[in-house]
């Protein structure tokens, strides 16, 4: 066999007649379906170290049968991978070989590795840069969303080589594309605003916040409003109230951005005015409810002039504060630390927010609509928050963890208490003895112990 001859079906003859052993090809073809070394000694009933000795040995005698076969197998080898995945018959085509699994030992011997994935090594290709798959792969996460049919040409687009098996890359547990529920690429985090952006856009126009419950399989209107606020690809039509994408230029649209912002240009041009007159003079500039009205007041921006007239804060006006709701005896203050006693309902344990007194809100001074403050928990809990909700109340949310830890049931009291100054919060059971429905529950049970 001089230098210069082609590989031809050496290998294959080489695994066929008695060159390698039945354990050597049991280690080849083992580690060539992804086994790990611990996986085909166990199958063969060999340590670990003993496999990796016999797969070592015989890729050692393969290296050396090849450089007899053809001089600069390596650099082949190499520039062959120089792709971000090549499959394993593009490295057989490049050598003149037969397509076969002890070719792999030798594209392990030149320094290739299966190409780094999400989905773990993707078995059958192989790379130089085993790590530069991943990042073409993020480009195509980067490109989302897209409709299903396009799935072919943003991979291109992104550089993906051909022939990747990206129905199961893309369909994988950890993979960061999922699948809509009309078949459509979204970001596994971002699904549901994902989806909504493809069915406006396929749509053609804007849509209703319940049209769009289905494509974010989401539960409620609110939370559909509350996702497409958070994202500037959304904007939201006034007067109608549809949501349309902020790409279609060509729709009429307030030139407001908040309540606020169209408040605050209605007294500046016309200068103090009542509370009916600027209210009626806002709504027809931006549609919100009287309630927010009420709420955009306690801005900062706006106070009240001597004669009880609206203006701006800038010009003179004595800021308007918010009057403080009525203190309930569930709720104490001392110092930073903010408690409040909350009754355990099976909202709470089923994982839903529960509505607390406005007094709450007014004391953390969440004044504007849908304002909010977070409190970190201790260890790995959810962070505690506390939302305004309407002018009636506020509500507390991520209470189910603390309560499963606690078992509290149904009628038990939970102690919240809120450090203001560290934005902390510490969560107890916050039942008398006497009284806990947990310690009957407890005591009612043959083989419960002590409370």
């Amino acid at each position: 066999m001089g230098g210069e001859r082609s590989m031809g079906d050496w290998l294959v003859r080489a695994w066929e007649t008695g060159v390698f052993d039945a354990r050597e090809r049991a280690v080849i073809t083992g580690r060539a379906k992804g086994q790990t070394l611990e996986k085909v000694g166990a199958t063969l009933e060999l340590s670990r170290e003993r496999a990796r000795q016999i797969q070592n040995q015989a890729r050692k005698r393969l290296v050396e049968m090849a450089d007899i076969v053809q001089d600069g197998w390596r650099d082949t080898v190499r520039a062959t991978g120089a792709s971000p995945a090549t499959p394993r018959e593009a490295f057989a085509a490049a050598l003149g070989v037969v397509d076969h699994v002890a070719l792999e030992e030798l594209l392990a011997a030149a320094e290739l590795e299966a190409p780094k994935t999400w989905a773990g090594p993707l078995r059958g290709w192989w790379s130089a840069d085993p790590g530069a798959l991943g990042g073409i792969l993020h480009r195509l996460v980067d490109a989302a969303p897209f409709c299903g049919d396009d799935l072919g040409r943003v991979a291109s687009e992104a550089g993906l080589p051909t022939g990747l098996p990206l129905a199961w890359l893309l369909s994988h547990s950890e993979s960061r594309l999922a699948l809509s529920f009309d078949g459509h690429w979204v970001r596994r985090k971002a699904r549901g605003r994902d989806a909504a952006y493809l069915w406006l856009l396929n749509t053609g126009r804007p849509c209703r916040t319940d049209e769009l419950l289905v494509p974010m399989a989401a539960t409620t209107v609110a939370a559909v409003r509350e996702a497409l606020r958070r994202d500037d690809r959304f904007r939201q039509i006034r007067p109608e109230g549809t949501w349309a994408l902020a790409e279609w230029t060509h729709l009429r649209a307030s030139t407001y951005a908040t309540a606020v912002e169209a408040m605050a240009a209605v007294v500046t041009e016309l200068g103090p005015l009542s509370r009916a007159r600027l209210f009626a003079s806002v709504t027809e500039l931006y549609p919100v409810t009287p309630w927010r009205l009420k709420q955009c007041l306690f801005s900062g921006q706006f106070g009240e002039t001597p004669y009880g007239l609206v203006d701006l804060v800038s010009r003179g006006a004595r800021p308007m504060k918010e009057e403080e709701p009525a203190q309930p005896d569930s709720m104490a203050i001392e110092g930073d630390v903010l408690g409040v006693r909350i009754s355990v309902t099976r909202d709470i344990l089923r994982g839903s927010g529960v509505n607390v007194h406005t007094w709450l809100a007014w004391r953390l001074g969440l004044r504007q609509s849908l304002s909010s403050r977070t409190f970190t928990a201790p260890g790995d809990h959810p962070p505690l928050v506390v939302r305004r909700r309407g002018t009636n109340s506020a509500q507390l949310s991520s209470l189910r963890r603390h309560a499963l830890e606690l078992e509290v049931v149904d009628g038990c009291v939970l102690a919240v208490f809120l450090r203001l100054d560290e934005d902390t919060a510490r969560i107890g059971h916050g039942c008398a003895p006497d009284t806990c429905p947990a310690r009957r529950t407890w005591a009612a049970t043959p083989s419960a112990g002590s409370f």
